[in-house]
């Protein structure tokens, strides 16, 4: 039976002694690596051992890719969306749904890389999700990503481009802020976005639109 694997492990890297989770509170993840063990813990483990949370905001250190910087992740509040399954992803082929609601600027998508991505799910740590608004001007960017390269852009409002293996940091453009990540949980086959990392444009709380 395969194990959930979710985000917020790979961000913060907590992890709890093999099989002292509780039945339904468990998880486990393995990171970017793939010769690196699995490290299991529980959500509520996530919520008070990860440092400082501030109204369901937890100050995320140590993330592959962002070269020490601080990343808030939104944790409390989101809803718990199915938004595909594992085995119907083909690499390359981005799937649209919209989180975390259907209102306003909530346009995603799913895309598996076929390369490790941080904050990526699935055997191949290669599963990720973006919002896909510009953050500086709001551009829409969902036609613009591009599969050989892990990335999305450029905006056709003010040329940005973001990497989708580095949390969406911004590669080239006008941006300062790096694009939405939807947060992701695995659960044998079915893939659910379970928080966000960053602001929707256009938004003042993720969750009201």
């Amino acid at each position: 039976m395969t194990t959930p694997v979710t985000t917020r492990e790979r961000l913060t890297g907590l992890s709890r002694s093999p099989g002292s989770a509780k039945h339904g509170e468990g998880t486990c993840a393995s990171g970017l690596e793939p010769d690196k063990k699995s490290a299991c813990m529980s959500r509520r483990a996530f919520l008070f051992g990860s440092g400082a949370i501030i109204g369901g905001t937890v100050i995320l250190t140590n993330i592959p890719g962002m070269e020490g910087e601080a990343v808030a992740a939104e944790i409390a509040g989101y809803p718990r969306q199915l938004i595909g399954r594992l085995s119907k992803l083909k690499v390359g082929k981005p799937v649209s749904f919209r989180y975390p609601d259907k209102g306003r600027n909530s346009n995603s998508i799913l895309v598996k890389l076929g390369a490790p991505a941080g904050g990526g799910i699935g055997p191949d740590a290669d599963v990720v999700a973006f919002n896909t608004l510009c953050p500086h001007m709001g551009g829409l960017l969902q036609a613009t990503f591009k599969p050989k390269d892990q990335a999305i852009g450029p905006c056709p409002l003010h040329q940005t481009t973001f990497d989708l293996t580095r949390h969406g940091m911004v590669i080239a453009g006008h941006a300062t802020e790096s694009l939405p990540q939807v947060l992701l949980e695995l659960e044998g086959d079915k893939i659910w976005a379970v928080g966000m990392i960053g602001l929707i444009y256009g938004r003042y709380d993720n969750l009201k639109s």
